[in-house]
């Protein structure tokens, strides 16, 4: 038997116990009485017998915290704040000081003014997500991006669905549903959150053909599996993980030609979704643009990492591939709503007029070590009148930031940093701090080598007074 079960209950618990309001009792009372009046009571009800359970339950183990039996107004107290953590919200801003611009764990690419825009002008009445105007009847919702991302990238067609994984998903169960994929055992990744190459392909119906070895493979490997099963032949760029040393693989417009020779479709999963060349601002990855004019049959690439835009999958590609993609069944299940398409066209937009300041993680990449300095510099003078005296170190050095959400690995920006020490807390301990900030905007930043680090790469200018009150707090 339970030891619980054989417990007795003393005089004392049990004169704890009869003390114990009734729900109807504390719904009388005039704080939960008022909270009733402005939130739903039902939730009320539902709080107020989960906090007396929890109550009772303390009395019988004769933990700490009896005296709150007695006490009406410590019980409402913990009603009241429980019904106020339920209504909070959870999802809520943070300042990035990590100098991670695509981080995958706060959001990936933040959006421009000019989305937020979109999104209250497409949000708040009617519009033509599915009408054409024109003709007065029914139309589809994929022409508002459709044209903007084909002038962009270069392709014939293109579709847009919730995000890449999905891409991959809906356009090998189109095109591949009952046969075999040909793909080097090199390229199975594991995207976020343990998502996988293969389990995505199982789900699509079609049947994985490795082909080559972890590190080397070659041409004939891919020749030597075609045969009367296969449907297309996929590529996967490593833009989350690279393989060093002996290794070898054919080259984009090697699989091209075999493509086009067998009449098999390749398709190339790009993931970062890279739509101009950064080389210069020292991210070198491939762009969409140039596997479509390389001659790829589909391509398929993130919107919320280096293409700056929010979370969508785009399918582009030739006209007759992508008009079998758009027939399947998934692709409904799996497309996207009239906000993500009023946040696609601004982002498009803003390229077609390479606005690049315009698009948040584009500005965050294009900015200079002497630029994120001066920053620093002024964030410094803004933030020593408030440190504790002769308690904190601060000072300015050189560093690096990273584009992250899956992309470019191994590849850094150069950056100017600020390292913390202060002589109360432990670089940790001040992370904590800033983390929690219980009484403002938690700032997420890094720790290395005892040091709280913040890179001002990836903090917008406005939240830097917000940083200033919440640092310092953390500070004392």
């Amino acid at each position: 038997m339970d030891a619980r079960a054989k417990r007795t209950v003393s005089n004392e618990q049990a004169e704890l116990l009869r003390q114990i309001p009734s729900v109807d009792e504390l719904l009388l009372q005039p704080r939960l009485a008022a909270l009733s009046n402005r939130v739903d009571r039902n939730l009320v009800v539902e709080v107020t017998r989960a906090v007396l359970s929890g109550l009772r339950e303390r009395i019988a183990g004769d933990s700490n915290g009896t005296e709150l039996a007695a006490n009406s107004e410590s019980v409402e107290e913990l009603v009241a704040a429980e019904v106020e953590r339920i209504l909070s919200r959870s999802l809520q801003p943070v300042i990035n000081a990590t100098g991670v611009i695509l981080h995958t764990n706060l959001g990936r690419a933040p959006l421009s003014a000019a989305v937020v825009e979109e999104f209250r002008r497409t949000a708040t009445q009617y519009s033509n997500l599915e009408y054409d105007l024109e003709a007065g009847k029914r139309g589809k919702r994929d022409v508002h991006t459709a044209e903007l991302l084909t002038r962009l990238t270069g392709a014939e067609a293109a579709i847009v669905v919730n995000n890449c994984a999905a891409a991959v998903l809906v356009t090998l169960a189109a095109l591949a549903r009952g046969g075999e994929v040909i793909v080097s055992r090199g390229e199975l990744i594991e995207i976020g959150d343990g998502f996988r190459i293969p389990e995505i392909m199982e789900q699509s119906g079609a049947i994985l053909r490795e082909v080559g070895t972890t590190n080397r493979t070659h041409l004939g490997d891919y020749e030597n599996a075609i045969n009367e099963k296969t449907r297309l032949l996929l590529r996967v760029h490593p833009s989350n993980f690279k393989v060093t040393g002996f290794t070898d693989k054919p080259a984009l417009v090697e699989l091209v030609a075999l493509s086009q020779r067998t009449g098999f479709p390749l398709v190339e999963d790009l993931g970062s979704g890279c739509l101009v060349d950064l080389s210069e601002h020292g991210i070198a990855e491939p762009t969409v643009r140039e596997s479509v004019e390389a001659g790829v049959g589909i391509v398929t690439f993130s919107g919320d990492k280096l293409f700056g835009g929010p979370q969508a999958g785009v399918i582009a590609g030739k006209k007759e591939l992508i008009a079998k993609v758009r027939r399947h069944p998934l692709f409904r299940a799996l497309r996207v709503d009239k906000l993500t398409i009023a946040a696609l066209e601004a982002t498009l937009g803003a390229y077609l007029r390479a606005a690049w300041d315009e698009i948040p993680a584009m500005r965050m990449i294009r900015m200079t070590p002497q630029e994120i300095k001066r920053r620093a510099e002024n964030f410094i003078r803004e933030l020593r009148p408030e440190l504790p005296l002769d308690e904190v170190e601060i000072e300015i050095a050189d560093g690096v930031s990273l584009a992250g959400g899956g992309s470019t690995p191994e590849q850094s920006l150069p950056t100017k940093i600020i390292r913390i020490a202060s002589a109360r807390y432990s670089a940790t301990k001040l992370e904590q701090r800033l983390r929690r900030a219980p009484s403002g905007i938690s700032v997420i930043a890094r720790v290395e080598e005892e040091r709280l680090i913040l890179d001002f790469r990836t903090v917008f200018p406005e939240q830097e007074p917000l940083l200033v009150k919440t640092l310092a707090a953390a500070l004392h």
